[in-house]
């Protein structure tokens, strides 16, 4: 059954008014878990920052980091894989490990079936981790690392910093030699018109650069910036775009609290759009959905699912429903997990295994709630983040 009503969203930018909107927006989205997965995790391994994606085969894919610690100089980027739709997942592969740390994989499916990945190297310096506070790991881990960052061969890896692009025509089996890309912590997207767009992670500035290709492993153009309203107060950064089957492309912002602040009020998501394959955009607006960093996906009824950790107590994974992917509202929001240990969790990304049935993929550590581990320094025999996974169904 469906009716039309009226309503406004003032942006700062536009008002958009009289949609039609299905009987069921007048009432809070509800939702059933089904139940938890451990898709990977290892005590001596901190497992982070999960991209996926389905596979041509219908196949699962997950990728993410492996690394000794958030701040680790070397870690890796490996692939975990169901072929039965979630349900159960094969030792990990890894795809990418150069001597440099390689974090902050994304994944970007292609109309003809082939997978971008985007992976991010980052040469850190001894200076790294003496500027570090003394609160932030033990003087061993910190003494460690300066001696690894400081061998030769990891200091003359220069040209390796920075953003890479690679492809795979099998499902993520193989992948091509890696190619200079831009930066994206899901991935992007390919347009109705064929053509490429990423949300990079943040210019220097603290703003969202939006870069277009027409090849996936070629060139990478500027082509538009979105800028942060309030840069003395908050950062934006780790943005996800979704092209709409309208056309339209949204964008999804963490925005973090300066100094860094990551349980501030101030962190919620910020949102913005585009109506011309991301040329131009819409001003951006303050959702409020508090959390990050978000990630998009289309829902088989054309709702908007929006997914984003929770670093704040209750620690843990949430979710929410939008009619239009511009307004968003806090009734909406699904508590998708409120039982984790601390606040070291999240980037959580969906994705529909039949219509209505969902499976959310994050990082979080996989002990009981209340068993609170020192993260200040975190301690070296604690049992670490892995990559976890949450199915559950729309009711």
């Amino acid at each position: 059954m469906k009716f039309t009503i009226p309503y406004v969203h003032r942006t700062l930018s536009s008002i958009l008014t009289c949609f039609t909107l299905p009987f069921a927006t007048l009432f809070a989205v509800e939702a059933t878990i089904e139940g938890h997965t451990s898709i990977y995790e290892k005590r001596d391994a901190y497992s982070a920052w999960p991209a996926i994606a389905r596979t041509p085969s219908g196949d699962i894919v997950v990728l993410f980091t492996r690394t000794e610690e958030h701040m680790g100089p070397n870690g890796e980027i490996l692939l975990s894989r169901s072929t039965d739709n979630g349900k159960s997942w094969r030792p990990p592969a890894i795809i990418y490990d150069t001597i440099l740390d390689d974090r902050e994989s994304g994944v970007t499916p292609l109309h003809d079936g082939r997978l971008l990945a985007h992976f991010r190297s980052v040469r850190f310096t001894a200076e790294t981790y003496t500027s570090l506070p003394d609160t932030a790991y033990t003087p061993e881990f910190i003494k460690r690392w300066i001696g690894y960052v400081e061998k030769p061969e990891y200091k003359q890896a220069t040209d390796l910093h920075r953003a890479w692009h690679a492809i795979s025509d099998d499902g993520g089996y193989t992948w091509s030699e890696t190619t200079p890309g831009r930066d994206s912590i899901h991935g992007g997207i390919q347009l109705q018109n064929g053509s490429f767009l990423v949300g990079s992670y943040r210019d220097n500035a603290g703003n969202i650069g939006v870069y277009a290709s027409d090849e996936p492993l070629g060139e990478w153009d500027l082509v538009s910036t979105v800028v942060c309203p309030n840069p003395d107060r908050i950062r934006f950064g780790e943005p996800h775009i979704l092209q709409l089957e309208s056309g339209r492309v949204i964008m999804m912002i963490r925005a973090t609290a300066k100094p860094y602040n990551d349980q501030d009020p101030d962190c919620n998501l910020w949102g913005a759009y585009s109506d011309d394959n991301g040329r131009t955009w819409s001003e951006p607006y303050e959702t409020p959905l508090w959390g990050f960093p978000p990630h998009l996906t289309q829902l088989s009824d054309g709702r908007i699912l929006c997914s984003y950790g929770h670093r704040r107590p209750p620690f843990g994974q949430r979710v929410c429903i939008s009619d239009d992917g511009v307004t968003w509202k806090k009734k909406n929001e699904i508590v998708i997990r409120d039982d984790a240990a601390n606040g070291d969790l999240g980037y959580p990304v969906s994705i529909e295994l039949e219509p209505g049935r969902i499976l959310t993929v994050y990082y979080q550590p996989n002990i009981p709630k209340g068993t609170r581990p020192s993260t200040h320094p975190p301690l070296p025999n604690r049992k670490k983040p892995g990559i976890m996974g949450t199915t559950w169904r729309l009711r």
